[in-house]
């Protein structure tokens, strides 16, 4: 109620709802279409040419961060004028967090497809290894704070919970930068640790 001048469960709802939207964009989307075209053996076509992993790693990427930040502009636009949810702090920092999660959920989502290929085994996957710990896991319904200690500790592993956090506090209360330095921080690991490991496990062969 501190940060809640309405009383509205709008007003905490839709900011998460960013979260949530951005992870299926990000994560099952890429995962999706990338094991599809291992599938349909579009990706044959890459590996006899020239082009190195890192450049399929950003043809992939480009497009779908694009799409993302896009979903993420919707959904601002709907949360202030659909919703009338306002925006506290600073918008440059909302977009910084949301281009570093979008990394992030782009990496698990190319790490998905490399291992599994398989375009319904790779679906099932990014639901289960994405979408749904961001739904139940994070924040987003129910308060880390009240769930038991095994669950919150897994709570803390995700990066979605940091988003989830960060997003909340910059609609609710505002630029509180011991909170956003931390979680832009940890988004940022994140997505070089996952994007590295897209990457390495990407090879120019066929299994």
């Amino acid at each position: 109620l501190w940060f809640n001048a309405a009383n509205n469960s709008t007003w905490y709802l839709v900011p998460g709802l960013i979260v949530l939207i951005m992870t299926l964009v990000g994560t099952f989307l890429t995962a999706l279409v990338m094991a599809r075209e291992w599938e349909r053996g579009t990706l044959e076509a890459l590996f006899i040419s020239p082009v190195r992993p890192l450049e399929i790693l950003l043809a992939k990427i480009i497009p779908y961060f694009g799409v993302g930040m896009l979903g993420l502009g919707l959904c601002l636009l709907a949360a202030r004028f659909l919703f009338a949810v306002p925006l506290q702090g600073a918008m440059a920092c909302l977009l910084l967090g949301s281009m570093l999660y979008m990394c992030v959920a782009l990496g698990i989502g190319l790490l998905i497809s490399a291992f599994t290929k398989n375009q319904f085994v790779a679906s099932q996957i990014a639901l289960l290894a994405s979408f749904m710990p961001a739904l139940m896991l994070s924040g987003f319904l129910f308060d880390l704070g009240n769930m038991p200690q095994a669950v919150h500790l897994v709570g803390l592993l995700l990066p979605a919970t940091y988003f989830m956090e960060l997003v909340k506090t910059l609609f609710l209360a505002g630029t509180y930068w011991p909170i956003v330095l931390k979680d832009c921080l940890i988004l940022g690991l994140d997505s070089v640790l996952l994007l590295g490991l897209a990457w390495r496990v990407t090879r120019k062969r066929l299994d």
